[in-house]
């Protein structure tokens, strides 16, 4: 049997532990095609590796999906399997798969992973990726059922993150920062859809507030279509807001943390 393995993790790429992954994964699973989804998530930042993950999964063949971002190692966090759509989901239970889950449809069915004889022995207790996660997905690939990884866990107790959020009120929509990209880049939790539905179009300026301050931010389609420097709003590839300066970084020139609060209107209705 041949499946697809992807990994997400936080794992950077200056030392071997991506390689240890992919060696055990195939040490079980030679035939496994395995996809590097990002190992630059910053560490420990669960919601980032939350969005990144969830974001992806749509572009993803049915599989099994390792996400480890896992600031818990070694505590008291179980480590769990997702069934979703048609996808497995391996991972800490510390919300990092929530986002996923929910965009492939929602989970049917979780289970703990306690069963010792799919995990590489010793198991590190700082090295999960490598010595349960990935001989897991592995075993996966080649056959084993997911309810032999361990005791089913209602769903209901599975660790879920906020839900992004976003609010169309009479004349602007209000939402939060969800992640900053490498390039600095503030995608927000507004979606295009909610400036349509105010009558706002690539084109038009933004009134942007970032708690006391207004700014005017030209909306575009493109953040090429405002000179270096300039700040622009426009929508990134997962048909969402996002606020970007060309050539710079929107993050840091605006001090945008994720989670920040930020409400958009047309500007020339403050005006």
């Amino acid at each position: 049997m041949t499946s697809v393995i992807s990994l997400l993790s936080d794992y950077g790429l200056e030392d071997g532990y991506i390689a240890a992954c992919h060696g055990v994964i195939v040490g079980i699973s030679p035939e496994s095609r395995i996809i590097d989804v990002c190992h630059l998530v910053p560490s420990g930042d669960v919601r980032r590796g939350a969005a990144i993950l969830a974001q992806t999964i749509a572009y993803l063949p049915a599989g099994v999906h390792v996400a480890v971002v896992d600031p818990g190692v070694g505590g008291s966090r179980r480590a769990v399997a997702v069934e979703a759509g048609e996808h497995v989901f391996l991972g800490p239970d510390n919300g990092l798969l929530s986002w996923a889950v929910s965009a492939s449809g929602g989970a049917r069915a979780a289970y703990e992973l306690s069963n010792e004889d799919l995990f590489l022995a010793p198991v590190s207790p700082t090295f999960h990726g490598r010595d349960l996660f990935a001989p897991v997905a592995a075993h996966l690939a080649i056959g084993r059922r997911p309810a032999e990884l361990g005791q089913e866990i209602p769903l209901n107790r599975l660790v879920s993150l906020p839900a992004p959020t976003s609010t169309v009120r009479e004349g602007y929509a209000e939402g939060e920062v969800l992640s900053i990209d490498r390039y600095g880049n503030a995608q927000l939790s507004i979606g295009s859809g909610d400036l349509v539905s105010l009558g706002i179009a690539p084109g038009d300026t933004l009134a942007v507030w970032l708690g006391r301050r207004r700014l005017a931010v030209p909306f575009k389609e493109t953040f090429t279509a405002v000179p270096p420097g300039e700040v622009v709003a426009f929508v990134d590839s997962a048909g969402l807001v996002a606020l970007g300066v060309n050539a710079g970084d929107a993050s840091q020139r605006l001090g945008l943390p994720p989670g920040a609060h930020v409400r958009l209107s047309l500007a020339s209705r403050h005006t």
